[in-house]
């Protein structure tokens, strides 16, 4: 990013506590208040994406936001999309208007998603996905909705930052899955340790230590690409590794506390017990110390191995005491609070591009995962202009993916090595 463009960043960054914080208060107060804002017309959504956190986003609109309709549905795989077709129709009779011939399928679905005449697309394909997606959706004049993380390597930082600017060009309205910016107990933490309450800040520690997540083992006459796919979690490609998968919640809640993103990590990490065929490519564990402009620092854990100690965690240590990211309680669901701010961002006219920070505190994961697979320290600017592509050269099922597994069925080849990967 260049020079003239990170003032417009940085004030975003400092507006969008303070939007964040006003409507979550306008969306505690009722549902019906976004239903009835300044527009009452009827917002038609589609859906890209359509496993579970697909599904669960369908739910959380449908839910929560009045005088809205679910008109089309997209997946790469059928039965996901007939699934969560389903799910919609017999679960929200009167806000499903889904003929089959708007259930979409295949690597081109999520575009006739966007062209089926929908207001509002959420997106919840596996990350790699999504810069390409997010650029489509804006071109075509649609507000957004898309979980994190928004991309996993430099190329789809840069086609973020590109569909950012035009969302603000044409006034479209982007929230982004970092829930916990629409929780009111975040917003109330956040603002009291930006207003001082520990002093200056000096370090951040966040965590997304855990056991992991599930695994989806090959099944019978699966090619390659249709087994990574269904496997997404464990190939850089798709998942951007946990790294940004999972621990991009806490690093975000750290740039939202600093304003700003880091400019350059170094770390440390590996893969101890991630030895099976089904564990593609990526690391159990890895440790990043993030340095931010003004010299302070995050410090950075996370790890999936069973038997650990656990913690998904924000604390901030300042020259006056230490304080967690949290104070008080949510008076509403967080996953449902950000379709409830979209929806009235639409329907009142008021500022929302969540994109900017979805982009940054995504390729702050994507820094750390740089410097821990290389062991070398990595500079911001370095990792956005020169960073590599992780992406297939062709979406097609009989198409080969990036990594390619040997001989024995096995990822081991392929797993970054610290002191021989080059990090661009």
């Amino acid at each position: 990013m260049n020079e003239s463009q990170q003032p417009s960043r940085r004030t975003f960054l400092k507006r969008s506590a303070a939007s964040a914080a006003a409507a979550s208060m306008a969306g505690s107060l009722s549902v019906g208040r976004s239903a009835h804002a300044a527009s009452s017309d009827e917002l038609k959504v589609a859906i890209i994406g359509c496993g579970g956190r697909g599904t669960g986003a369908v739910d959380n609109c449908l839910k929560s936001v009045d005088n809205v309709k679910l008109i089309a549905v997209a997946d790469a795989f059928e039965d996901r999309a007939q699934r969560c077709a389903n799910h919609a129709r017999g679960k929200f009779k009167d806000k499903v208007d889904l003929p089959d011939e708007r259930i979409f399928v295949g690597f081109d679905a999520y575009q006739k998603a966007i062209d089926s005449g929908a207001d509002v697309v959420l997106m919840a394909t596996p990350p790699g996905f999504r810069p390409i997606h997010y650029k489509a959706a804006i071109e075509a004049g649609k507000h957004v909705f898309m979980e994190k993380p928004c991309c996993v390597d430099a190329p789809g930082y840069r086609t973020l930052l590109e569909a950012n600017k035009m969302a603000d060009e044409k006034n479209l309205k982007v929230v982004v899955g970092l829930q916990r910016r629409h929780s009111q107990s975040y917003i109330e933490g956040v603002k009291r340790i930006q207003d001082g309450e520990i002093g200056d800040f000096m370090f951040s520690r966040v965590y997304w230590n855990s056991g992991g997540v599930w695994v989806r083992g090959r099944q019978p006459n699966q090619t390659e690409m249709e087994y990574q796919m269904q496997n997404w979690y464990y190939f850089v490609w798709l998942c951007g590794d946990h790294i940004a998968e999972q621990h991009v919640h806490n690093m975000d809640i750290s740039n939202w506390v600093k304003g700003a993103h880091p400019v350059e990590a170094n770390g440390m990490g590996g893969r101890q017990v991630r030895t099976q065929k089904d564990t593609g490519q990526i690391y159990d564990h890895f440790f990043t110390e993030f340095t931010y402009a003004d010299g302070t620092k995050m410090y950075s854990q996370c790890r999936h191995i069973r038997g650990c100690w656990n913690s998904a965690s924000e604390t901030f240590h300042g020259t006056k005491g230490v304080s967690g990211a949290r104070s008080g309680r949510d008076r509403k669901n967080p996953y449902d609070q950000e379709h409830i701010d979209l929806f009235d961002a639409i329907r009142n006219d008021t500022a929302c591009n969540e994109g900017w920070y979805g982009a940054d505190s995504s390729f702050t994961a994507v820094l750390g995962r740089m410097a821990c697979y290389s062991g070398q320290i990595v500079k911001w600017d370095d990792a956005v202009a020169k960073g590599p592509s992780e992406m297939p050269e062709k979406f097609a099922w009989d198409a080969d993916p990036p990594v390619l597994p040997d001989e024995n069925g096995m990822y081991d080849h392929a797993v970054p090595q610290p002191g021989t990967y080059k990090p661009y």
